[in-house]
C-alpha cells in the first residue's frame, strides 16, 4: 500500500490484482482534505453525525475526484453491523452518496463485476476489507459483530477472492473489549489477543485464510493512535466523522 494525494485529499491506494475482466483496486481514506469543521475536521463523508450536509457532499465529491469516479458511481448503504452485501450492476438512483436523503439498503457490503462503479464503505475505527477474483470486488465494514456474522466468508465467496487488502482500523493496541468478544472468537486459536485486547486485524486476516484468500495486506495503522489522519469512535466517544473506503475495477 502507499500513500496518494490529489488536492489535498489523502488516501491510501493498494493493487488488489486480477478482477473480473480488470484489475481490483482499493482506496482506503483519511480524515485530511476536507472541508468540515472540528470535531470533523476535515474530510467527514458521513451525514449521520452533526455536521454540516453542505459540507458531507463537498468531502464526497472531493474524494470520489481523488481516486478519478463520479459521485453517482458510488454505491453506498446503510451500515447495520451485520453480514448482508449488496451486488450492484449499475449506479443508485437517485444516489444517496451525491445526495444524501436518499433510503438506503440496510448492508455492510457490496459487491461490482465490471468496470464503472466504485463502492464505498464508511468506517471510524471498524475494518474496511476489500477483496478481489474472478468474480469482480468487494468492499466490506468489518466491525466485530459482522467479522463474527460471517461477512469475510460470504464477500470471498461473492467474488472468488483471490486477493483481499485490510484497511486502517483499530489496533491491538488500543481495541479491549468484553468476554463475549473474546468468546466469538475463540476459535481461531492463540494470538488473536492479550487479555483484553483484541487484534482485529489479525482476526480478519485469520478469517480471510480460512475463506480461501491466498494474498492478504493488511495497512497497520490504527485509527485510535493516528489523530492526525484517521477518525476514531472510540477515541473520540462518538462525536467524530467517517472515513470513506471505496474498491472499484480497472
Amino acid at each position: 500500500m502507499e500513500w496518494r494525494e490529489s488536492d489535498g485529499v489523502r488516501w491510501l491506494a493498494a493493487t488488489l490484482g486480477p478482477a473480473g475482466s480488470g484489475t481490483g483496486r482499493v482506496g482506503f481514506g483519511s480524515r485530511v482534505g476536507g472541508v468540515s469543521e472540528m470535531p470533523y475536521d476535515t474530510l467527514n463523508i458521513g451525514v449521520l453525525t452533526d455536521d454540516a450536509d453542505a459540507a458531507v457532499v463537498e468531502n464526497r465529491t472531493r474524494l470520489a475526484a481523488a481516486v478519478g469516479v463520479e459521485p453517482r458511481q458510488v454505491p453506498i448503504g446503510l451500515q447495520v453491523h451485520k453480514a448482508d452485501i449488496a451486488v450492484h450492476d449499475g449506479p443508485q438512483e437517485p444516489s444517496p452518496y451525491a445526495a444524501p436523503g436518499t433510503a438506503l439498503e440496510e448492508v455492510d457490503g457490496h459487491v461490482v463485476r465490471r468496470p464503472g462503479l466504485a463502492p464505498l464503505v464508511l468506517t471510524a475505527d471498524c475494518l474496511p476489507v476489500a477483496l478481489a477474483g474472478p468474480g469482480g470486488v468487494a468492499v466490506l465494514h468489518c466491525g466485530w459483530r459482522g467479522l463474527a456474522a460471517g461477512i469475510l466468508a460470504r464477500g470471498a465467496r461473492a467474488v472468488e477472492a483471490t486477493s483481499a487488502a485490510i484497511g486502517p482500523g483499530i489496533g491491538p493496541c488500543c481495541y479491549e473489549v468484553g468476554p463475549e468478544v473474546l468468546e466469538a472468537f475463540a476459535d481461531l486459536g492463540e494470538g488473536i489477543a492479550d487479555d483484553r485486547l483484541l487484534d482485529l486485524p489479525e482476526v480478519a486476516r485469520r478469517l480471510l485464510t480460512r475463506a480461501g484468500v491466498g494474498r492478504v495486506e493488511s495497512a497497520g495503522l490504527c485509527t485510535f493512535c493516528e489523530a492526525d489522519l484517521f477518525f476514531s469512535h472510540r477515541r473520540d466517544r462518538g462525536r467524530t466523522g467517517r472515513m470513506g473506503n471505496l474498491a472499484w475495477i480497472d
